[in-house]
């Protein structure tokens, strides 16, 4: 399995992401609060779309995964996290 992460500032756009995600039959799909590093301030923290797909296979489809992901989180004013764990 692989784990993806995408960090946006509005709640209502992770939580409409995550639903778009999993009605496209991801499983494995979460919306979590996401604190700024450094930071202990409560209005600091982010919403994070967390998803597990399943592993890279031979024809490229996770890399396909990825670049999705990166433009859904630059579209909404967000970043992608190449490396959640």
């Amino acid at each position: 399995m692989t784990e993806h992460l995408m960090v946006f500032p509005d709640r209502d756009d992770a939580e409409r992401i995550a639903d778009d995600l999993i009605d496209e039959g991801f499983l494995e799909v979460r919306v979590v609060r996401e604190a700024l590093a450094g930071e202990d301030d409560g209005e600091d923290h982010e919403w994070a779309v967390h998803v597990v797909a399943p592993p890279q296979s031979p024809d490229g489809a996770s890399d396909a995964v990825r670049e999705r992901f990166v433009a859904l989180a630059e579209e909404f004013d967000g970043w992608y996290d190449p490396d959640p764990a």
